[in-house]
């Protein structure tokens, strides 16, 4: 089956809301092994509607719009599509008590043009909307077929995930399972890697990009749900064998819900000492439920001074090899878990920019420390696009990548080691600043 996405919506063509709906039904119908074709936006007008509507239908079997269901003059989507498929539009009354209802809960009166969203397909059928106003619609005429959604993005996953999924489903004769690999690491070099499992016809292997990481998620079309998990199981399995523990773990939502996960289940604490983050390395930890259990202390020092008063790095340190420096970030973290007791702490100081930098440490320049039984292992980060937030989105995954490793009970790569002991030897603190200047 092939499909074409339409997004409907002037608002869209003016740059003034980000279309999400294309990116999300995108992989969503991929995972279902229906090639989608082209994505395309059109605006609020009877006639290049239905012209463009006419043109799509000859190219694809399925027709997957978004947008243009509200109660408003320009909201022409149904009407538009119903006529060319053949269908027309009735008033439903059971769906009109529902909008009615819908605005009474929220102590709204319904307006009179909110009647509009109440016209559903003769012919084809209506798909309930059980978050919102605007029922969707599914057309279908020889065997080509249209399937009409909000394009509230929420309404839209929600109409989606409940009714749409399932019919097209059904309509494949099969069932789909998925798993979803994490992995550490840029995707240029990762595509490179894996680039010949990304050619398997069933099971699918698909990549996407993230800051810092990318997901793997392979589907397998399959007679059950169990014969779908071995041909998954089994894929993966080639993955792993070529990619190792770059792969961090399965179907999470991020980094920082494995780390928390791993930290439970080795009875360990974490604390954070951060500088040029601001916190973002907390916010992340804090963002997973349960996280109460193993993060209790996270010290935000932007200033020289905080960092000498809250968690003891020597003045002298700052000043002799600057506050961005790999001496400077391994006290940091050994400050952090001494005051907090933590069995783990990560720090981070960097120049974000998009000022500040200097030939020695440009903006993207970071140094982060991670300290646990009496070693802080230290590494340099350079993140060469001078985008203060993506330094600092980079900064916080190679910190939470770092906290895994030694919860792991693993050695992080590309790290300098210095023993607790010595992080006050001159001649110490001196090798481990030139090691990381020479790079």
């Amino acid at each position: 089956m092939t499909a074409e996405i339409i997004s409907v919506g002037t608002e869209l063509l003016l740059g003034n809301i980000l279309n999400t709906n294309a990116q999300f039904l995108s992989r969503e119908l991929a995972e279902l092994g229906i090639t989608v074709q082209r994505e395309s936006t059109i605006g609020d007008n009877h006639g290049r509607l239905e012209e463009f509507v006419k043109e799509a239908k000859a190219r694809c079997d399925l027709l997957v719009f978004t947008g243009g269901l509200g109660p408003t003059a320009d909201d022409l989507t149904k009407e538009t599509v119903a006529a060319c498929y053949g269908d027309t539009l009735e008033f439903d009354e059971a769906e009109w008590e529902k909008i009615q209802n819908y605005f009474a809960r929220s102590h709204r009166v319904t307006a009179p043009n909110n009647r509009k969203q109440a016209m559903v397909p003769v012919y084809g059928k209506k798909i309930v909307n059980h978050h919102g106003t605007a029922p969707g619609a599914w057309f279908e005429q020889d065997g080509h077929c249209a399937v009409l959604m909000p394009g509230v993005p929420s309404e839209m996953k929600a109409m989606w995930t409940e009714s749409i999924r399932p019919m097209l489903l059904e309509r494949q004769n099969c069932t789909l399972h998925s798993i979803t690999l994490r992995v550490l690491g840029g995707e240029s070099d990762l595509e490179y890697q894996i680039r010949d499992l990304l050619e398997n016809a069933n099971p699918t292997a698909a990549i996407y990009c993230k800051t810092g990481e990318c997901e793997i998620r392979i589907t397998a079309r399959a007679a059950s749900d169990e014969d779908g998990e071995k041909m998954c199981r089994a894929y993966a399995k080639k993955f792993y064998d070529l990619l190792g523990d770059a792969v961090y773990d399965e179907d999470v939502a991020g980094l920082e819900e494995t780390v928390v996960h791993t930290l439970k289940e080795q009875g360990l604490t974490l604390s954070t000492a951060e500088s040029c983050t601001g916190g973002l390395i907390a916010q992340r930890i804090t963002s997973v439920s349960g996280s109460s259990e193993v993060f209790g202390y996270g010290f935000v020092t932007y200033w020289e001074q905080a960092k000498a008063k809250l968690i003891g790095v020597d003045p002298d340190v700052i000043a002799k090899y600057n506050v961005v420096s790999a001496p400077v970030a391994a006290q940091m973290a050994l400050g952090a878990a001494a005051v907090s007791g933590s069995d783990i702490a990560v720090s981070v100081t960097g120049v974000a920019g998009p000022t500040g930098g200097d030939a020695v440490r440009p903006v993207g320049t970071v140094y982060l420390g991670a300290a646990k039984g009496g070693t802080v292992y230290v590494k340099k980060l350079f993140v060469s696009r001078p985008d203060r937030a993506l330094v600092r989105a980079r900064a916080a995954q190679a910190a939470l990548e770092l906290a895994l490793r030694l919860a792991q009970d693993k050695t992080p790569a590309g790290t300098k080691p210095l023993a607790a002991s010595q992080q006050h030897e001159p001649s110490v603190l001196d090798a481990l600043d030139k090691a990381f200047l020479s790079k």
